[in-house]
This record gives structure tokens, sequence and C-alpha cells, in this order.
């Protein structure tokens, strides 16, 4: 068993304790990342920052756990993009005009996200300019950065899309939001798709980490198969603009 899987089947097992089911996946954190007792109190830590304050359009993951953090950023106005699950409908865009009073908390969920917001190409999102930062869910991250997802890879992929367009670098301010016993304190070593994050905020602090390693840049098309391929829009735009085909 590789030390990826261990640290989440060790987190995952305490994450039990503390995460709010999904209504689909329930606690199969396999397949979600979960909503958890205090993410309103590690919001409240993120939005403090001056990197939010002064921004105003983002990439936010799906993950429960920033429900509450989109339903903040359409009250203040700011604009985000937001991929589909697993990506297999692309991106979405959501910004404030397009949710009436009232209806945020439920724009702020999946559901809710492809009620009121409306799909947005990657040449698209490429075209809107660079994004302010980040934030992503995780299903663990150490306290020098390393974050790791579900195991599937999306955030990494989405990533490298980002770079490939230019509209994130090294600069791009990249935030997790997780409760404390998803924080380790194993030195974590990253792969060459992970990506550090520049803070952690969790119900009990926020933490920010000195990276020790540059981010990845660009998609590992290597790294991918046909299959996936095809069943990720944003990934058949750029291998069309690319002029490939995925045969």
């Amino acid at each position: 068993m590789s030390s990826t899987k261990i640290v989440r089947e060790r987190i995952w097992s305490r994450l039990k304790d503390v995460a709010r089911p999904d209504s689909r996946f329930h606690l199969n954190f396999a397949e979600v990342i979960p909503d958890f007792e205090g993410s309103e109190q590690a919001t409240d830590r993120l939005v403090a920052e001056p990197f939010y304050d002064a921004g105003n359009y983002a990439f936010i993951t799906p993950d429960n756990c920033l429900a509450d953090l989109r339903r903040r950023m359409l009250l203040a106005g700011k604009t985000m993009v937001i991929s589909t699950y697993g990506i297999y409908r692309g991106f979405y865009l959501l910004e404030p005009g397009m949710v009436p009073d009232g209806a945020e908390l439920y724009a702020s969920w999946l559901d809710g996200l492809e009620h009121f917001g409306r799909p947005i190409t990657l040449s698209e999102v490429a075209g809107r300019g660079r994004f302010d930062f980040m934030v992503t869910g995780a299903s663990a991250v150490s306290l020098d950065g390393v974050r790791f997802g579900k195991g599937h890879g999306f955030f990494d992929l989405e990533w490298g899309m980002f770079t490939d367009t230019g509209i994130v670098d090294e600069q791009t301010p990249v935030a997790a939001v997780v409760h404390d016993v998803q924080v380790v304190e194993d030195k974590l070593f990253p792969s060459p798709t992970d990506i550090l994050v520049d803070m952690i905020a969790t119900p009990t602090r926020l933490i920010h980490v000195e990276r020790r390693a540059a981010r990845p840049r660009g998609i590992k098309w290597d790294l991918l198969d046909p299959a996936q391929i095809e069943s990720t829009p944003p990934l058949k735009e750029m291998q069309a603009i690319r002029g490939e085909t995925s045969a």
C-alpha cells in the first residue's frame, strides 16, 4: 500500500466522526470530499485573509466543505468558476447576478449551481483573465502544504489546464479548507502532479505554508488514457486546440 493511500485511510477513519454525510455518497470518502463540523469557522478564517478581500474572480472546487464559502462569495459580489462532479460536464460560471436574493445557499450546492449557473468552456474561462485565487477541499493536507484529494486527480488536472492556458501560476494563492483531523504532521513528498497549497484553513487555525518546491505546470498527457479524455469536455477542448484526437 502506498504512503498516500495509508494517509488517506488513516484520515478517513477519523473524518467519519466529524463529517456531515453527503446525500448521495453518505460517508464514502473515496467519492466525495465531505462537509464537516466547523466548516463555517474554517471559512471565517479564510475570508479574513487579504487575498480574499482583494479578489473578485476565483476557481472553487465543488467539494461539500466549500458550500459556505461559495454562498459567502455570492453575497460579497464575487464571481467563481466551479467544476462539475468529476469534471464530466466541464465547468460552470456562477456570478452574483445569476442568483435571486435569498437563493445563495441553494446556489452554493451542486444542484443549485447547475440551476442558476451556466456552462463555460475552458476557452471562455481563459478569456476572462487570471484567477485571483483558488480554493479546494482535500482528503488530507500536510503542514508543509502537500494536498491529497480523493485519489482521482481532478484538482491536479484542473491546475494543469489552467497553467496551460496561463490563468494561474506560482503566484496564484491556493488555499485548502479542511477539518483539523485532516491535517497531518507527516512529511509528505508530492508526486509530479500534486499541488502545494499556500494556506490551510481549519475550524481552529489558519496555517500559512512556506512552499518548499515549485508547483507542477501543464497537463501530463502521457498519464491520461483515451477514456478519461473522452469523458472530460475541457480535455477534449484542449486536445482539439492542439489538433489531436483521443484515438
